[in-house]
């Protein structure tokens, strides 16, 4: 099994963290999906990553795709709750900070264009996303350890991984300031050995010049 990634990436960190909780065995390979000499285009036809490769199957992507197949595969932990109304909102915290993320996406890549060729109405559409986000979780989490009962699941794994996907793109947003409730939970869970062991870290990606 093999995982190809990009180190700045929530959605593929979700993907690495929900492997190393359910103990898989798996390699990454490290990828810049905006580059032109990429590998995504030639497993995926959205040009997007994470993708799950597997010997004999067709190469899996997106991450909720994927981590729907691992929990498939290997039930236990269980990165979703068997009560049906759990699930959803597990689900809804996981749209979310992937929609947020997203936003994040797209406010860097405009910033990577040229100056004269950036659109500030559309970062500020963007910002608005994050913001009210970011509301939506903390709304929903309110002084609690986990968003639900008293499990960690795929919740857990797309929040943090969306905070401090913030801290590393998008840190003119105080979000420790401004949510203190999502910072004593960044807190609780930062140090987790999968997330601990899946930091982002920075990709230099080629300019967009049109």
């Amino acid at each position: 099994m093999k995982l190809i990634i990009a180190t700045p990436s929530p959605f593929a960190r979700k993907v690495r963290v929900v492997l190393r909780e359910k103990n898989f065995a798996f390699e990454e390979i490290i990828d810049v999906p905006w580059n032109k000499d990429t590998l995504t285009k030639d497993f995926n036809p959205l040009g997007k990553i994470p993708i799950l490769l597997q010997e004999d199957s067709e190469p899996l992507y997106d991450s909720t795709v994927i981590v729907q197949y691992l929990e498939n595969l290997k039930q236990c932990p269980r990165m979703f709750p068997l009560d049906a109304k759990d699930h959803i909102q597990a689900r809804l915290i996981e749209a979310t900070s992937d929609g947020v993320c997203d936003a994040v996406v797209l406010i860097y890549l405009e910033h990577s264009r040229s100056e004269n060729l950036r659109s500030h109405a559309w970062i500020k559409r963007q910002e608005k996303k994050i913001y009210k986000g970011i509301e939506y979780l903390s709304d929903n989490l309110r002084n609690k350890k986990y968003f639900l009962g008293s499990d960690f699941t795929i919740a857990e794994v797309s929040t943090i991984s969306c905070l401090e996907y913030l801290d590393l793109r998008f840190p003119k947003f105080d979000w420790r300031t401004k949510h203190p409730n999502l910072e004593n939970y960044w807190k609780i869970h930062k140090d987790r050995k999968s997330f601990f062991e899946t930091k982002p870290s920075a990709q230099i990606i080629e300019p967009l010049d049109n």
